[in-house]
């Protein structure tokens, strides 16, 4: 495990030899042609930052543009369009060709698949966005083939964990590593918010929250533009799954607590309610946007700072950002296990409110 995070952190500070390439002329703005070489590669490099962050189709990996190639592999196209429409995301030819399946016309534009005539016309509007009707999109993008890699390679690195205890109860391989952690979850982050009598029901969950939200923290250090914890969808997946269990494992306390709170004066009650009420939604929402936001933002100023190491022609500048950069790679590995953990830490707390008795207070 050592090995491999020596790995994603020299991927990660190799970045900057890998941007030049990524930022191909289809991530370019429409009117890149009249813009002067210096503006260029200025909006060139603004457009990779944000294309780095987006969700896409296909799995790019680099690009050389002297020879004109691109290097990586498409992903399935999966469209629900008056029927299914199935095909790979290769047919769009990074979005300048329009798609024909079963008598509809298909486009990709700036990620996003939009319905069309076969001319491609998207008909747009004075904010330049498309107003044709867009089909539902259930694609197997770069996020989601991440996020199956990663849920394949937890679901066998522990399973062959759970078979080395069956011969001995020493770790061995992988387990040497990743038992401490599993230690720590449980003794440090389980018992002292959830109790020794709730705390290993809910394990299975803080377990896999946490081993999931780390590593793809850690497949997002690599230069390949994976930002999965720094999608909304996915953050707001498992904030629903942590408030879901919650509520569905309160006891009777927990909702008294909320609609009907002990040892406080009758109109204290009436008052406190709804804002208890609300605090319910409040804390998923919490949830939500501290992992989303902190992981957006990591790799927003990465590619920033990246990004100004091909804008600035002065060397000392260039060596002024690359020590930074170097130094906030070593920080968002920090990053990417605090992330982890303090969200297991929050949804551990919830589930200790929903199990709390009414004896734990005067214990």
């Amino acid at each position: 495990m050592r090995k491999l995070l020596g790995i994603l952190f020299v991927l990660s500070f190799l970045s900057p030899k890998l941007i030049l390439a990524n930022a191909t002329p289809e991530h370019a703005g429409e009117n890149t042609e009249k813009l002067s070489a210096e503006e260029q590669k200025r909006a060139d490099m603004s457009e990779y930052v944000k294309h780095h962050t987006q969700d896409v189709h296909d799995f790019h990996i680099f690009s050389d543009n002297s020879a004109g190639k691109h290097y990586g592999f498409p992903l399935p196209v999966i469209l629900w369009d008056n029927g299914l429409h199935v095909f790979m995301s290769s047919k769009f030819e990074h979005g300048h060709k329009v798609v024909e399946s079963k008598g509809n016309f298909y486009k990709l534009e700036h990620g996003k698949i939009y319905k069309t005539d076969a001319a491609g016309d998207l008909k747009l509007n004075e904010h330049g966005h498309p107003t044709v009707k867009a089909p539902l999109d259930l694609s197997i993008t770069k996020n989601v083939f991440v996020t199956l890699i990663m849920a394949f390679v937890l679901f066998f690195v522990f399973k062959g964990m759970a078979s080395s205890y069956s011969t001995s109860m020493s770790p061995k391989g992988a387990a040497k590593f990743f038992e401490p952690l599993v230690l720590f979850i449980r003794d440090d982050i389980a018992i002292p918010n959830i109790g020794h009598k709730h705390h290993k029901k809910y394990m299975v969950y803080l377990l896999t929250v946490f081993f999931f939200i780390w590593s793809l923290n850690l497949v997002g250090m690599t230069p390949f533009g994976v930002n999965v914890t720094g999608n909304i969808a996915v953050t707001f997946t498992l904030a629903i799954l942590t408030f879901i269990i919650t509520q569905t494992t309160a006891n009777g306390n927990y909702w008294k607590h909320i609609f009907w709170m002990p040892g406080v004066p009758v109109p204290m009650k009436i008052i406190l309610a709804p804002i208890e009420l609300l605090g319910v939604f409040i804390k998923p929402f919490a949830l939500m946007i501290r992992l989303y936001a902190n992981m957006l933002a990591g790799h927003i100023v990465l590619g920033s700072l990246i990004s100004l190491l091909f804008v600035f022609q002065n060397w000392g500048a260039k060596g002024a950002f690359l020590g930074l950069t170097l130094f906030l790679n070593i920080i968002e590995l920090l990053v990417a296990f605090l992330q982890a953990y303090i969200f297991t830490m929050l949804t551990a707390l919830y589930f200790g409110f929903a199990v709390e008795e009414h004896h734990d207070d005067h214990h």
